[in-house]
């Protein structure tokens, strides 16, 4: 029995739908991710699990207890839960009296409290702050103080949102760590909402894609991340190359794909003349000046035209035949001399393209 299920789950704000028909589960010690562009109702979401609002349409179950509108049961489920904010509050009081502040409110005695809390700040490493104000910490420090004080609820189910927007790369390793070690040793549920898509691979069991109020996929990091189910999400993940192609050549698992001028070599278990998209990521393929290719079985010539800097890295679009993007190093575009017109060549091994049936 899933410890957390929703069923054609809707939101909406004057008039304008947020979410639509969106289903889910969780399960006992399960970690879900919830990946998708800003506005596409993720924080929404985030809040109707936590029973903060009630939802225009469908149903949310707790322990298959209906939690959507019963004020009884929304109750006891939430006491059942912990949610950290993107932006948490901190009062103005010291650390250990703000990690405390959730058990006395629900007026545990001061034993229990002293050793929850205590457990709690050793969780994340925050037992040398306890007696330092609570409002000095930097943002690294206030988001596992924020931590602690949810996980002195030992809930079952802990909603994080966005827990390490805005921090610096220390400190998103050092939540990181920390969250990572409450899933291996507490084996609690956590549903977290994460702009970082690289976190929800590394820390998720299963991944969901929201966009436009709407769950376009559900999956295991691997099945999102190189199968998409639609070109949204294909495009949202990162997947520049989705290249539409029937499969013209079969040699076992080594396949021809046609496509618009050519043919590209991957390996596919689908069957002569089936339409499938071929999805290439545009890390996954070299580009030279000299047309040496080593092992990968794809090689092509074409012409760039056009190339787009963002930050370190180089976004370059090559015709060859059919429009290839390739990601490389802002100093490695320079050092070759790279601009729009150049003659160039292309590779990428028959193992890095991922074939998958064309969908509507």
């Amino acid at each position: 029995m899933a410890l957390l299920r929703i069923e054609n789950l809707g939101q909406s704000y004057d008039g304008s739908d947020i979410l639509t028909d969106v289903n889910l589960s969780l399960e006992h010690g399960e970690v879900f991710a919830l990946i998708g562009p800003t506005g596409s109702g993720k924080t929404t979401l985030l809040k109707l699990l936590d029973l903060l609002e009630t939802p225009s349409s469908g149903s949310i179950y707790f322990d298959d207890v209906d939690v959507t509108k019963v004020e009884s049961n929304r109750l006891a489920a939430r006491r059942r839960m912990a949610l950290v904010q993107q932006k948490p509050v901190v009062f103005s009081m010291n650390v250990y009296d703000n990690v405390a502040v959730g058990l006395k409110w629900r007026g545990i005695d001061k034993a229990s409290i002293k050793q929850k809390v205590e457990h709690a700040l050793e969780l994340v490493d925050m037992t040398d702050y306890a007696h330092r104000d609570a409002k000095t910490l930097s943002g690294g420090e206030t988001q596992r103080v924020a931590l602690a004080r949810a996980l002195a609820l030992e809930p079952n189910l802990l909603l994080l949102d966005e827990p390490t927007a805005n921090l610096d790369p220390n400190s998103v390793s050092k939540i990181e760590e920390i969250i990572e070690h409450v899933i291996s040793e507490h084996k609690i549920s956590i549903f977290m909402t994460t702009h970082n898509m690289l976190q929800g691979q590394r820390l998720a069991d299963r991944v969901g894609v929201l966009i436009d109020g709407r769950m376009q996929q559900v999956g295991t990091p691997e099945q999102i991340f190189s199968a998409p189910t639609s070109k949204a999400v294909a495009e949202f993940v990162g997947i520049d190359n989705i290249l539409a192609g029937t499969i013209d050549k079969k040699d076992g698992d080594l396949v021809d794909v046609k496509v618009t001028s050519g043919l590209v070599s991957a390996i596919s278990h689908y069957e002569l003349g089936q339409n499938v998209y071929a999805l290439i990521r545009p890390e996954d393929i070299t580009l030279s000046l000299a047309g040496e290719h080593g092992s990968a079985r794809n090689a092509f010539s074409g012409k760039i035209f056009k190339i787009t800097t963002l930050g370190s890295l180089v976004h370059i679009e090559v015709d060859c035949g059919f429009p290839l993007f390739v990601v490389l190093t802002a100093r490695s575009a320079l050092d070759m001399g790279l601009a729009v017109g150049t003659q160039v060549f292309v590779s990428f091994k028959a193992t890095a393209i991922k074939v998958i049936k064309r969908w509507a």
